[in-house]
């Protein structure tokens, strides 16, 4: 994870985006990731952050939150949706719980 944070501030694209950035870390490695990709969010790189887990947002603060559901966004927000989502889940888009476990 550490490697591809180094290949966007070294290539500079227009936009990075960063599926699963957080998967697989421990809190020190993704506290580390986590400045890496704010240090590529101040230099002008779009960044969109695909995530299911809203542990990584404690260390990168969105500027929007999207939930997608069966191929479509089915709610937009700011940092204060994925609060919400940790909270209370995403059984009101029709996902049952039985299901994710």
């Amino acid at each position: 994870k550490r490697h591809e944070i180094l290949q966007l501030e070294l290539l500079k694209p227009k936009i990075a985006i960063l599926d699963e950035t957080d998967s697989g870390l421990d809190v020190d490695a993704l506290r580390v990731v986590s400045e890496g990709v704010n240090r590529v969010r101040e230099t002008g790189i779009g960044t969109m952050l695909i995530t299911h887990y809203t542990r990584i947002l404690r260390y990168i603060k969105p500027d929007f939150v999207h939930v997608f559901f069966d191929g479509r966004i089915v709610e937009s927000g700011g940092p204060e949706l994925a609060d919400k989502l940790e909270a209370d889940g995403y059984t009101r888009y029709g996902v049952n719980e039985t299901a994710i476990a």
